[in-house]
């Protein structure tokens, strides 16, 4: 990751972004299992100061606004929540949602991808309940 000053006095300038005071450039790697799948380069523009935030600062900043951003993904992707047409009772979908999507973290320890974890529930939701604690044998 790289902050430049001057490379925003620039974008500034010659793009016609007046409030633009920081120009960042985030490199990405993913790794799965000390392999590299994918390598990617990010740029964002920013009105924050970098002479009062630090470049550790930054990154937070960014990696904040992408979890939110995945978990909107996530949302839309698996659960249609845009597509709902349900007036007043929307509330009710977006609690079930999140609901399931915590639900659907809690259960995920690396190994398996969130799909397969919903997909997994979907087909057979008895051992999921089970691990929840939702469930008890009667017997």
């Amino acid at each position: 990751m790289w902050v430049k000053k001057w490379a925003a006095e620039v974008v500034r300038e010659q793009l016609g972004i007046p409030g633009c005071k920081t120009l960042i450039r985030l490199d990405k790697e993913v790794r799965r299992k000390g392999k590299v799948l994918f390598e990617e380069t990010r740029y964002f523009i920013s009105s924050l100061d970098p002479e009062v935030v630090s470049a550790e600062e930054f990154q937070e900043l960014i990696l904040g606004h992408w979890e939110v951003e995945s978990l909107h993904w996530h949302k839309d992707r698996y659960y249609r929540e845009d597509k709902h047409i349900m007036g007043d009772d929307l509330g009710k979908v977006t609690i079930l949602t999140n609901m399931a999507l915590s639900l659907t973290r809690l259960l995920w320890k690396g190994e398996r991808t969130l799909k397969e974890i919903r997909e997994r529930c979907a087909i057979n939701p008895l051992p999921t309940a089970k691990k929840l604690g939702l469930y008890r044998e009667t017997c």
